[in-house]
């Protein structure tokens, strides 16, 4: 296997609680003491995603509410283009690559037009083929999309979907198990394996989203093929929001991105029988008849 460089996308969400401040300093972590290579954000119109019915109905878990209403809670944690604008900018500052998922056409049309180098479509998302065309047609960089709750017949449509636009080549693939968090026995890392060998010939690449606690199984996860590893991520995992239990603090995240990379190094074969290192200790300890 050709294992590329590990690619390491810290993912925001909403763990902002709707506090640019707290962005950016969530942005300048990642990068200055994580070391991820990229960022990554939530756009939403909650009104074209939401029924009125849903956008007025009470949160679920209203321990986690920001709101009156699930609408008023979604609405609290928007940021609008023009604020993703100051967030990208200030990811060029920092150094590192941002990019947004979004769950909608107008979103999708909105964050297409900052041109992030990749824009990323949510498990939930991934059968939404009017904004799946619209971003084919109109958005050139990369589009990521996570196959949680998707059967094997909705990938393959997914693919042939891409195809037939001529996008495959932009198309990365996460495996991911939807749940918050995922214990390991639902992780299914080697579907990372059917996803390698059914559409690495035929795709850009496959990554690995994962909801799960701790970071041993994103290791094994580049191991068997998924060099782009997504993570959740906040500055404090006892904050409100239901996405914060299930995220790596900056101390976790940084420690995936430190041992990713350091397996990167590892994953070789011996250049030569003897390597130079051992060669001191064969002169030195090596049984001699």
């Amino acid at each position: 296997m050709n294992y590329h460089k590990p690619y390491v996308i810290a993912e925001i969400g909403c763990n902002h609680k709707g506090d640019m401040e707290i962005a950016k300093e969530l942005i300048k972590v990642a990068a200055i003491f994580c070391k991820a290579d990229a960022v990554k954000f939530q756009k939403r119109n909650n009104k074209e995603l939401l029924t009125e019915e849903q956008y007025n109905a009470p949160h679920p878990n209203p321990i986690n509410s920001y709101g009156d209403t699930y609408g008023a809670h979604r609405e609290y944690l928007e940021f609008n283009v023009q604020q993703h604008q100051e967030l990208m900018d200030y990811c060029d500052e920092m150094g590192i690559t941002y990019s947004t998922s979004v769950w909608d056409t107008s979103s999708a049309q909105e964050i297409a037009s900052l041109n992030p180098e990749f824009i990323k479509i949510p498990s939930a998302c991934n059968n939404h083929f009017e904004m799946l065309e619209w971003l084919c047609e109109h958005y050139k960089g990369e589009i990521h999309c996570s196959t949680g709750m998707t059967t094997p017949d909705e990938i393959e449509q997914l693919v042939q979907f891409f195809e037939r636009k001529g996008r495959a080549q932009d198309l990365v693939l996460y495996n991911c198990t939807s749940g918050y968090p995922v214990p390991f026995e639902d992780i299914c890392l080697l579907d990372i394996i059917t996803l390698r060998e059914k559409y690495q010939s035929r795709i850009k690449q496959i990554g690995f989203s994962g909801h799960h606690l701790g970071i041993a199984a994103d290791v094994a996860a580049y191991t068997l093929g998924a060099p782009i590893v997504e993570r959740h991520y906040t500055l404090d995992r006892t904050w409100k929001g239901t996405d914060h239990s299930a995220s790596l603090e900056p101390n976790g995240l940084r420690k995936l991105a430190r041992d990713l990379r350091a397996v990167h190094k590892a994953l070789t074969h011996k250049s030569q029988d003897i390597l130079p290192i051992e060669q001191v200790q064969r002169d030195k300890l090596k049984y001699r008849k």
